[in-house]
Formats: structure tokens, sequence, C-alpha cells
């Protein structure tokens, strides 16, 4: 560190004190020193309590992840850092159950909200399946997963121990039922056929399960077709709640979305860029009208709207048309 270069506090610091636990190929796995894994929510966009998030960073490489910032906090600025650099949280049994005690009956506890709990590290670390192991002790709770793996059907009769004593709602995102529009999205993520053979594990083990939609991307996963598809294909799984939001795009997640777009999609790329570069959601017509037609589709197939519920826009919102 030069003489002009600040400290590192906080969570940068944290991270430079934790070390190198496995390299492969394209992903490093380190271990964070961790004062807490229960985190209050205060956010009026998400209806937690509280939240665990067993893991920094994701390998999935999903184009339009809106976690990216999450790694500025650890001075790692680059945008592909966050599916790079993987952070396992230590895991120490003792404390979690203290911080447990905080949790008040009646209140909901989120895991994934922020990093996927089940990407390939748990394999290897396990650290959701232990967070489980503990609340599987405790009760009068709300308990909600969500997920983008197929690798959380391991635990099914973890979860299924867990809903004895505690309310349990799972949530599978599956974007699109086209494999290979999936690889293109979310390159390193299952395929979507696997995350739908994991809602049918979930919903025979007579848990609650349902499968998010998110986020929907304008021209490219909008169609009326392509959500009554994921839609269709949940009911069939055994879903029995259907959501979705449509795409927000913070500045970190601009940074590898466009280029995406520019590459994949350059005809789109003007269109996003005049929606994004200076908000990262869009209002107005076009999200109404994408959620009238996920609320269509659900009375179409019997499905519920999630308990997280879809993120509502402000009523004041400006009306932007470019996606109409």
């Amino acid at each position: 560190m030069s003489a002009s270069a600040p400290a590192l506090v906080g969570i940068a610091k944290l991270a430079t004190e934790g070390h190198v636990l496995t390299n492969k190929s394209r992903v490093e796995y380190r271990t964070l020193p961790t004062r807490r894994l229960l985190n209050r929510c205060d956010s009026r966009r998400v209806p937690f309590d509280w939240t665990i998030n067993p893991y920094r960073g994701c390998e999935y490489g999903c184009k339009y992840c809106y976690a990216r910032y999450t790694h500025e906090f650890m001075e790692r600025w680059h945008p592909e850092a966050f599916e790079t650099e993987i952070y396992a949280k230590d895991w120490d049994e003792a404390s979690f159950r203290r911080e447990l005690r905080t949790v008040r009956r009646g209140q909901s506890i989120a895991l994934g909200t922020a990093t996927d709990p089940y990407q390939p590290a748990e394999r290897r670390y396990e650290r959701s399946r232990r967070i489980l192991e503990v609340l599987a002790t405790i009760s009068g709770r709300r308990v909600y997963l969500t997920t983008k793996s197929d690798l959380c059907a391991r635990d099914v009769d973890l979860w299924r121990r867990v809903a004895e004593g505690n309310q349990v709602a799972v949530a599978i995102t599956v974007t699109t039922t086209d494999a290979a529009l999936a690889r293109l999205l979310e390159p390193y993520a299952p395929r979507p056929d696997l995350r739908l053979a994991a809602v049918t594990q979930f919903a025979e083990a007579g848990i609650r399960v349902g499968v998010i939609a998110s986020p929907v991307l304008p021209m490219i996963t909008d169609s009326s077709s392509s959500l009554d598809a994921v839609a269709a294909a949940a009911k069939r799984a055994g879903a029995t709640t259907f959501g979705a939001n449509v795409l927000f795009l913070k500045p970190c997640s601009q940074r590898v979305f466009f280029p995406f777009l520019a590459e994949q999609f350059p005809n789109l790329f003007a269109r996003y860029k005049a929606n994004y570069e200076h908000d990262a959601f869009i209002k107005g017509a076009y999200p109404e009208r994408i959620r009238q037609i996920v609320k269509q589709i659900r009375e179409k197939y019997g499905l519920f709207a999630r308990d997280a519920g879809e993120t509502p826009m402000p009523a004041e919102a400006e009306q932007l048309t470019l996606f109409s």
C-alpha cells in the first residue's frame, strides 16, 4: 500500500484478512472473517426482516446481476471480480445461534437476497447447509429461500425439517425456458430444466415452492409467450406461485450488461441505453404492462403471487415508453 493510500476499513479490511481456500481455472475461493451472518433488512422494496448471504460474489456470471456493487465495498472495483473472487463467510455455529436470539417469533429470514446460497461454492463449503441445520432447531419464524441453482434439492429433507416448525417458502429463478438464451444470459448457472426439476423435488416433499421469471429483460424475455412458457413449466413442475419483475440495472451492472448487449443484441443497445443510462429502473407504462401480463398468466394457470411480492414502482413514476 502506498503512503498516500487510505487504510482499509470495514469489510474491505476483513477481506484482506481471509485466506485462499481453493483456486479453480476461473474462480478463486477465499474465506471472509464475518462479524455477523444475520443482517437486519430495512428496505421498503423487500418485505424481509432479516437476510443471510453465506457467500460474497457469485460464480454464475449473470450478465444483468444487480449485486456486483457488493464487491466494491471490499475495494474490488472490476465488475467481473464479483464472479471470479468468491468469499465463503466464516462459520461459527455458537455465534450464529446467539444471533438468532434477536429474531422474534413471526419475523422473516431470507436466505440468498444478494448472492446465490447454492452456487458451486456450496458443494465444497456447505455454509447454507450448516445454517439450515441450525434453523431446523428453532420455530415460529418465516424462512425464505431464493436461488437459481438445482443444488438446493440436495437439502430438501433438511428444508422439510425447517418447515416442521417454521413457515417456509422456496423461490427458484427461471428467467427463460430457452436453454440457449439462458446460457447467453446466465453462462455458468444450471440449465432451466435442472432448476425446474428442483421445483418438482420441493413440491413432492410438500414444501411450498414457486418460480420467479426475474429479471424480465425488455425485448429479450418480455413477450407474453416467453413468460407464459416459464409459468406453464412452473405449473407442471408443481410450483404454486409465480412472479416476475422488470430488469433494474445499476451502474455496476451496466458495465457488464451494456457490452454484452452491444455484442449479442446490437439492435437493442441504443434503446436500453436511453432507458437505463441515468436511472436503474424503468418507470411508467412498461412495467405496468408487464405486471398485467404476469397477473393474467397467473390467473390462467391458477398460480399465486409470491409472498415476497413483486417490487411496486412509485405512483409518481415518470412515463417512459421506449419499451412500450
